[in-house]
């Protein structure tokens, strides 16, 4: 049976030693995150996760959810009882608002509880997470009288929240979207179509649904400039806020999944179901991308967290299973065989995944804090930063973490050889489970082309000029340190390889725009290597700084500046041969006439 821990140490050192939360006390929300108020926070997370959470991970990829003829679902043993004990603890509205309910505590918050919980139980995670989500696009868009209906009851966990985008023939192009709204005398609009892949569409964990739908309505332009965004709710809720009528939304089916078969994923049909404008008519994709935007960010912790829980298991297992003898030599002559933990291809292995995962924490608590500066900071200055640092960092995360946080968990099954690929160890629902994360929320191949299309030229570049400046200042204040060396001059090498592939971009995609989409997805992972390897070298700087003054923990802060060698050396100059595949161009992708495919 699988095993979980929190790597709660690890996420206090981070905001406490690296990024100094203490600096943005000043900011709404963070002065109610003393030290004991984080580390009380992370604790009970941490005590939900392996204790409640992570028992029910098996039991949830066994029995899925269950479709009655009535079109109603059931989650599997336990979830309901789970999803209890995250309304009792106010999980869901840690960052939300005070004035619905929420607690008004950082984002950064949010995501690195996020982080424990889809560790321990990925399907069960994305209810909560789903209707966070949905909760961004109501306080960002919502009337004043739609934030009073929703947004209390879901910051509770009273009604859970949905994201209705694809349809069976429309995915990423949604200006191909079919679902028509029809606009009522009262003002309210029926909507009409039916929606696939909805995650927690339809479940028995709370009694209110809130969908937010994307449709047409009717007359409105063709293409994505006439996509409206509706909040249809399951119930229709009364003035008071009870319960009404049902509306004419229902799951018609469950899909029949590789992973995460404890989360409801649903066709949705939409019979002319009540629902009202959420934003402005034909601007529902700007609204929508809020959500997005939450979600792809929330779908990148789902790939650290999943490449977080298979290593640990990993780990464990080359710990204890005793299989030939050490190379150099029998390390553990009172056994009748050593630890596979000896074996140099499998301290590879571990140490691979181990360099990202917290490189990859890092990463991912740079860019929450971020988000935390573009919605809380006073300056306009500030904020645009934030916001610029969030647009250009969203794809980077959510493609390479989930890209490689699939590779970490096939390559922690491998640890286990053929009982990698059994039920038994649960590592094979770590791979299945992580699969989805590379597809969802705009599959990775796609935030490769919103990297490198939009972001890098948005503004005159402005967002990656302010990156490649702050990587270039932190080497040259760290470049006289000697210790420091071996981390600052791979990182530079690296980042003078991503400056490159720019130019490169620069010189030759404007004339032949497949140059650019056949280097896309090298693109961003180095883009994602230079930034993971910047973030080793702020982890590497503090330990170094703190074993120098002798603030304890020297084993700690020893293996950082190990883990973070090991991904200088062995991970970032993976960089030259993108830059070689980007410059190679489109030609030999691209040549081949399609009847050869």
């Amino acid at each position: 049976m699988p095993t979980y821990k929190a790597p709660v140490e690890d996420v206090q050192f981070l905001l406490n030693d690296v990024f100094h939360i203490e600096r943005y006390a000043n900011l709404p929300g963070f002065a109610d995150s003393s030290p004991d108020v984080v580390d009380a926070i992370l604790g009970e997370a941490a005590k939900l996760s392996e204790h409640v959470l992570t028992p029910l991970n098996r039991i949830g990829d066994t029995e899925g959810c269950k479709r009655s003829a009535d079109g109603s679902v059931t989650t599997p043993t336990g979830f309901k009882d789970a999803f209890r004990q995250i309304v009792e603890g106010g999980w869901i509205g840690i960052s939300a608002p005070p004035e619905f309910g929420g607690q008004g505590l950082p984002m950064v918050m949010t995501q690195l509880v996020n982080e424990f919980l889809c560790s321990a139980n990925m399907a069960f995670a994305m209810y909560p997470g789903l209707t966070q989500g949905a909760i961004a696009a109501l306080i960002a868009h919502g009337t004043a009288e739609q934030q009073a209906a929703y947004l209390p009851k879901m910051i509770a966990g009273e009604w859970t929240g949905t994201m209705n985008l694809t349809e069976p023939h429309c995915g990423t192009d949604l200006g191909l979207l079919r679902a028509k709204a029809v606009k009522q005398p009262d003002g309210s609009y029926k909507s009409t179509g039916t929606k696939i892949f909805i995650s927690a569409g339809e479940h028995d964990l709370a009694p209110n649904i809130i969908h937010l739908v994307l449709a047409r309505i009717e007359g409105a332009p063709e293409g994505t400039r006439g996509i409206s965004l509706f909040v249809a709710p399951k119930f229709l809720p009364n003035p008071d806020g009870s319960l009404g009528a049902r509306n004419a939304v229902s799951c018609g089916s469950l899909e029949e999944k590789m992973g995460i078969h404890g989360n409801s994923t649903c066709v949705m049909n939409y019979d002319g179901a009540t629902g009202w404008l959420l934003g402005e008519a034909n601007r529902g994709l700007a609204a929508m991308f809020v959500m997005m935007n939450e979600a792809r960010l929330g779908v990148a912790v789902q790939g650290l967290a999943q490449s977080e829980v298979a290593y640990q298991n990993a780990a464990a297992y080359a710990k204890e299973r005793l299989q030939g003898r050490a190379m150099s030599g029998s390390k553990y002559t009172d056994k009748p065989a050593d630890p596979i933990l000896v074996h140099p291809d499998v301290r590879r292995t571990l140490m691979t995944i181990k360099s990202f995962n917290e490189a990859a924490r890092a990463l991912v608590v740079w860019t929450a804090l971020a988000s935390d500066l573009h919605r809380r900071a006073a300056a306009d200055k500030t904020r645009q930063a934030a916001d610029d640092h969030m647009g250009l960092l969203t794809p980077v995360l959510k493609g390479v973490l989930t890209d490689l946080g699939f590779a970490n968990a096939v390559m922690a099954q491998q640890i286990f050889g053929g009982h990698g690929y059994i039920v038994e160890h649960g590592m094979e629902q770590f791979v299945r489970d992580a699969r989805i994360a590379m597809i969802y929320e705009g599959a990775n191949g796609i935030q490769a082309l919103d990297l490198v299309g939009r972001k890098l030229p948005k503004d005159g570049g402005r967002a990656l000029q302010a990156f490649l400046a702050e990587v270039t200042g932190f080497i040259k204040e760290q470049g006289a340190d000697a210790a420091m060396k071996p981390y600052t001059e791979p990182l530079g090498k690296s980042l003078g390889h991503l400056q490159q592939a720019t130019m490169w971009f620069v010189a030759n995609a404007m004339a032949k725009p497949d140059n650019a989409g056949a280097g896309s997805t090298d693109y961003m992972h180095m883009f994602g290597l230079v930034a993971l390897g910047y973030m080793w070298a702020k982890m590497v700087a503090v330990a170094q700084a703190k074993l120098k003054a002798g603030n304890g923990a020297a084993a700690r802060m020893n293996a950082k500046l190990v883990t973070g060698r090991f991904f200088m050396e062995r991970m970032l100059p993976e960089t030259a041969a993108q830059l070689a595949r980007i410059q190679a161009g489109a030609g030999s992708t691209m040549e081949l006439p399609d009847e050869m495919f």
